[in-house]
């Protein structure tokens, strides 16, 4: 008596119920992975908003990744990232990892943050500072914050970094206009990472590692509108998966990472699985001694 005054009998939670329970089986049945990201793309018939949205996600081709040894340099996709974003020393937000193949011999593998869709770190948040953007880019409000590492411990990937001290940049980090998007300068006590250089892919422009990298290795595409570049070339994401056997680093987990590798060990440029030059490490051109402005020029001659 007292539920039909509320205006719910309980036939009517009953059959409440029961469509709730539809309703959380259908959302549970497995979906392929575009198919899945657009669904989750908020729609808006006769409107703007589904031209709005994107589903960035990055495919790194790894027939091109040499590490560059063939250069003699430290990975320039690690070194574009430190300098446009005054990446405190020790932390690299994209690192490449040497690894061993089954067959014998090595390749690299670049590592950023893979966004995922099923972000344990997401998951795991106290205070809701880690969340997912319009986008689907995991970002980071660092004036949230607490800096108690859940985050870190959850991510199985370990591309999450903790500002433990006042980090060592360079004059100019001070006039940086902070944003999740772009998070600098960096905060004491404050988990850090890779964000896809979103705030370059908001006006138009490609990630820092993607036009650093001197082999074109790197790929940022969109899911939504199935399309993918690397600076020098533009292609159609859904095929250029397919036809390169392309994968996901862990997928097994569950977390539905947004980060695609198309195997292979720097074949493109000369390099064999078993080529003795190693990884160079970064460089940080500032610490005590404040910003090395001779540093602050690509090897390939462009200014940044």
């Amino acid at each position: 008596m007292q539920e039909k005054e509320k205006g719910l009998t309980r036939r009517d939670f009953i059959k409440w119920s029961a469509g709730a329970a539809g309703l959380a089986a259908a959302m549970a049945a497995p979906v392929p992975l575009i198919g899945r990201l657009r669904a989750a793309t908020p729609q808006v018939h006769g409107s703007t908003t589904e031209k709005e949205y994107k589903a960035w996600c990055m495919v790194i081709d790894l027939k091109k990744c040499e590490g560059c040894v063939t250069l003699d340099t430290p990975p320039q996709c690690t070194m574009a990232c430190i300098m446009g974003h005054y990446i405190p020393k020790g932390e690299q937000w994209i690192e490449v990892f040497e690894k061993e193949m089954a067959g014998g011999g090595t390749f690299f593998i670049p590592a950023p943050c893979y966004q995922c869709e099923n972000a344990p770190c997401v998951n795991v948040c106290p205070v809701a500072a880690t969340y997912h953007d319009k986008n689907g880019i995991v970002l980071i409000d660092h004036k949230r914050c607490i800096g108690c590492r859940m985050c870190m411990a959850a991510c199985p990937y370990q591309r999450r970094f903790f500002n433990w001290g006042e980090p060592k940049l360079p004059p100019e980090a001070a006039f940086a206009e902070y944003s999740p998007y772009y998070p600098v300068p960096a905060v004491r006590g404050t988990v850090i990472k890779c964000m896809f250089c979103e705030h370059l892919l908001a006006v138009g422009r490609l990630p820092l590692c993607v036009v650093g990298c001197p082999m074109k290795a790197i790929y940022m595409g969109d899911l939504n509108a199935d399309v993918a570049s690397n600076g020098a070339e533009v292609v159609k994401l859904s095929k250029f998966l397919d036809e390169n056997n392309a994968y996901r680093y862990k997928e097994e987990l569950g977390t539905q990472p947004r980060v695609f590798y198309l195997p292979g060990y720097g074949q493109e440029f000369g390099r064999t699985p078993k080529d003795p030059r190693r990884l160079k490490p970064p460089e940080w051109p500032w610490g005590g001694d404040g910003f090395n402005r001779r540093v602050g020029v690509w090897p390939w001659g462009e200014d940044f």
